[in-house]
């Protein structure tokens, strides 16, 4: 028998989309600050035409040395991006380290945008309240655990399960989570915690995809090296300045853009990946 031809995409096909994601749904996670690499996702997204729920945590930030920001500023930011007429911007609490809230979470986003949820992107994470091998106790372990891994596989399985009730066939499923290059040059010695939980969403990166392959949905985990979200100054941020090629840090719209990309339909053949958005970072 003569194997068939396929001629390729028709010249229409190959010019590209200017609102690829126009009547998709995302819920980004951890879109809390607007010097933050979800705000820079979420901004994203809706440019490219999707509506957008962004879910914060407010509580967790005002611990931080950065301070929190105000969800309403954060939201009309992104809504300033939206591209799309029709599409729209919601903005929620949840408190991820209750086990609980994942479910919800997945719920409410897809409640609050039609009844559907296209696209997952899990870019919230636990900061502090880490060390080394000798710092860290249960407490520490128990804490990232609950926020950096077990509600991220959480809000899969509830992501998972909202997809099986779509018809069969249904495509254009997406699934972003994000590690910290953990895996790469001397690791992580200072942050265990956080680098043993952010470890294993890369390594479960795999088996999700598969799982999840005949819901039409790809997975993929995006490492975006070190980014300027506001952390850092002085001859230390200067030092690490100095590791990149370019001679600047990431932006958050750096890994954003390849976020994006990943939840487009020109993405559709990538799934069980762990992608560097790291600018050649020299360790």
């Amino acid at each position: 028998m003569p194997r068939p031809t396929h001629p390729g995409p028709t010249p229409e096909e190959l010019r590209r989309d200017p609102l690829p994601l126009r009547g998709r749904t995302a819920l980004v996670t951890g879109a809390s600050r607007r010097a933050g690499i979800g705000h820079a996702v979420a901004r994203r997204l809706a440019a490219y035409g999707a509506s957008v729920y962004l879910h914060h945590h407010v509580p967790h930030d005002e611990e931080m040395p950065w301070g929190a920001d105000r969800p309403e500023e954060v939201a009309a930011s992104v809504r300033a991006a939206l591209a799309d007429p029709d599409a729209r911007v919601v903005s929620g609490p949840g408190d991820l380290s209750d086990p609980a809230v994942s479910g919800e979470l997945i719920a409410s986003a897809a409640s609050a945008l039609g009844g559907r949820l296209d696209i997952l992107v899990a870019n919230h994470a636990r900061s502090g309240l880490d060390g080394t091998l000798d710092t860290i106790d249960a407490t520490m372990l128990d804490a990232h655990w609950a926020v950096d891994t077990r509600s991220v596989l959480l809000l899969v399985q509830a992501y998972a399960r909202l997809r099986a009730t779509l018809p069969p066939g249904t495509l254009g499923g997406r699934v972003v989570m994000m590690t910290s290059g953990q895996d790469h040059g001397a690791g992580m010695p200072g942050e265990i915690a956080y680098a043993l939980q952010k470890g294993a969403l890369a390594s479960v990166t795999r088996s999700l995809s598969t799982t999840l392959a005949e819901h039409g949905v790809t997975v993929n985990t995006v490492n975006p090296g070190p980014v300027d979200t506001g952390y850092l100054t002085g001859e230390a941020y200067e030092a690490v300045a100095a590791m990149f090629p370019a001679g600047r840090w990431g932006m958050p719209d750096d890994p954003a853009r390849l976020i994006a990309w990943l939840a487009t339909d020109e993405a559709g053949w990538i799934t069980g990946q762990v992608i560097d958005s790291e600018g050649g970072f020299r360790r």
